[in-house]
């Protein structure tokens, strides 16, 4: 394979003396003997987002490394330091399992410090969540967590926060971009460490976060009436091996089971195909020794610990998967119900879902007189709404489909420590009820409708694909049909020209978010079909969502059947649009 000359040039600058002879070794080793690769590793630079980086590990300039971060850090320091001119800066590092998470962490930190900030680093791995709690609790001005999520092993990433703990928005995000984008030789790096302003810190930072995350439980009393509920819980090899066992012992818990072999911190992930709770293979381990144990509950968490998949028993009492629409909904209900219960329900409450989340959430607030609102698909939004809201109006809780929830306003992110601890106590509660969450989650389609999703990712190939996909779009967008599966149109919801449009009445209202290119479909039957390119790979996911009214339990498995095929033809429908 030629090696393209342009391609060589970066690669040969990656051996000069700016860079260390670890990395020179590498760099001159790709270019005598693996063309590929070097191509892959040098034929970009490593795209630094709204969220941040995340790329396959190894050198380059398309690659997660010791420079790209550091290119990101010092972007980031310069821009924090012209936003907070003349203050005392501050920074909060945190890191996953995967390879190289706590050397990149360890670099972040030393940039930040040659920068002048004082920068809190964790002394060992801990969850994405808790980076955002530490940022609020130390009043930092920003804050990275090193963690690619559930992607493949490979892969790693390097994930930034604001002073609210929430990761970027408008108009940070795109600003950081410009600033990052203005580093292009690692010379510009300040690598000139300053140990004295590195605080490690540890257990003390974990103590005042579970006794504050703690102090969310709505029902102690019923916890401690419930406390021998078996519940097997597993990291996968990640970051929350320790803090959700450690709140559900706070929340009063006591039989909780560990997945010893999924225990370790890996970085590879040995025991799964892919460390992700929305893949039903990730909780098989968990399952078997639910089944050994017999356990009541089963909950898994991915690699930095910010979303959690669950397993229940069903009235067969075998276990089944809920997927994350249906753990939102149980999670929320319950919330209500107990704010309500307890008195606390004032009238300025408020709950968040995002626009491809089910609408049964909606229903829920309804029935409780609280506010909905929703957002753009990324927890960020959430956070921004809160930000936006703090003082006005309390915050309840929040979710999204893709299984990342939040409980209270303490972190400023999807939280799976809180997440599991709830969803236990809602499992106490059922219990103390004379119910599984299995049975309440059918009791709550009993009383707000039976609502199911589904979800469809197309993936075309090049730039033939993506135009595709863009004619697709345009297709909806300009030319929508009047009725999909026999069923009437009658509401339009176009993101990216922020506009909801009313068929039967022509009338037009705006649309209250940043713009983005995704268009929604609502059925004169409570259907609701979300297309949602993808801004960066020739991909379209495709959203479903039905419902029927289910006057009885006892018709729960005839209905999800009619639901099912429902979803279905809709699917086979909007693609022959």
């Amino acid at each position: 394979m030629k090696i393209e000359e342009s391609i060589l040039e970066r690669a040969k600058l990656w051996t000069g003396s700016n860079f260390d002879e670890k990395t020179r070794n590498q760099v001159e080793h790709l270019i005598r003997n693996d063309p590929a690769e070097l191509t892959e590793s040098f034929y970009r630079d490593l795209e630094f987002g709204t969220g941040g980086l995340r790329g396959i590990m190894g050198v380059g300039t398309n690659r997660m490394n010791k420079y790209t971060v550091g290119m990101a850090t010092q972007g980031l320091a310069n821009y924090v330091k012209m936003k907070f001119p003349g203050e005392t800066l501050k920074a909060a590092i945190a890191y996953d399992c995967r390879d190289n998470s706590e050397f990149f962490a360890r670099t972040t930190a030393e940039i930040f410090s040659a920068n002048g900030f004082e920068v809190y680093l964790f002394e060992s791995l801990r969850p994405t969540p808790l980076l955002s709690f530490t940022i609020r609790h130390y009043g930092c001005h920003t804050g990275v967590i090193i963690t690619a999520s559930h992607n493949p092993k490979e892969y790693n990433g390097y994930k930034v926060y604001w002073n609210d703990g929430a990761q970027l928005v408008a108009p940070h995000d795109t600003n950081v971009i410009e600033e990052v984008q203005k580093i292009t030789d690692v010379s510009a790096i300040n690598f000139d460490k300053k140990p004295e302003l590195i605080s490690i810190i540890g257990e003390e930072t974990d103590k005042v976060y579970i006794e504050k995350l703690t102090a969310l439980s709505l029902a102690p009393d019923i916890i401690q009436k419930h406390k021998d509920l078996k519940i097997v819980f597993t990291p996968i090899h990640g970051a929350s091996v320790k803090l959700v066992p450690d709140l559900l012992k706070s929340f009063g818990f006591e039989q909780i089971y560990n997945v010893p072999e999924q225990d370790i911190p890996r970085g590879d992930f040995p025991t799964v195909i892919s460390p992700n709770p929305e893949e039903p293979e990730a909780l098989t381990m968990a399952i078997a020794k639910a089944e050994e144990v017999n356990a009541d509950l089963v909950m898994a968490t991915d690699p930095d610990g910010d979303r959690v998949g669950i397993a229940v028993r069903d009235h067969n009492n075998e276990f089944v998967l809920l997927n994350g629409n249906q753990a939102a909904s149980l999670i929320i209900y319950y919330l209500l119900f107990q704010w309500k219960a307890t008195g606390k329900l004032k009238g300025n409450e408020y709950i968040v879902k995002t626009i491809v989340t089910t609408e049964l959430l909606r229903e829920i607030a309804n029935g409780f007189n609280t506010e909905c609102y929703d957002v753009l698909t990324g927890f960020k939004f959430i956070a921004d709404i809160i930000r936006r809201l703090e003082g006005e109006k309390t915050f309840i809780g929040g979710g999204e489909e893709s299984y990342g929830y939040l409980i209270g306003d303490l972190v400023r992110d999807k939280d799976a420590t809180i997440s599991c601890a709830i969803i236990a106590e809602t499992m106490a509660w059922a219990r103390e009820n004379g119910k599984t969450l299995y049975q309440m989650l059918i009791e709550i389609y009993v009383k707000y409708g039976f609502y199911k999703e589904k979800l469809i990712s197309i993936t075309k190939k090049g730039k033939e694909g993506m135009e595709e996909i863009n004619n697709m779009m345009d297709k909806f967008r300009n030319h929508p049909p009047a009725h999909i599966d026999g069923v009437e149109l009658v509401v339009i919801k176009d993101y990216k020209l922020s506009m909801e449009k009313h068929l039967k009445t022509g009338t037009e209202k705006l649309i209250d978010l940043p713009k983005s290119n995704v268009i929604q479909f609502f059925l004169e039957d409570g259907s609701v079909i979300t297309m949602r390119p993808s801004g960066t790979e020739p991909k379209i996911k495709f959203y479903f969502g039905v419902k029927e009214k289910l006057d009885q339990k006892e018709d729960f498995e005839a209905v999800e059947k009619t639901l099912g095929a429902k979803l279905n033809k809709l699917a086979e429908s909007i693609q022959q649009v």
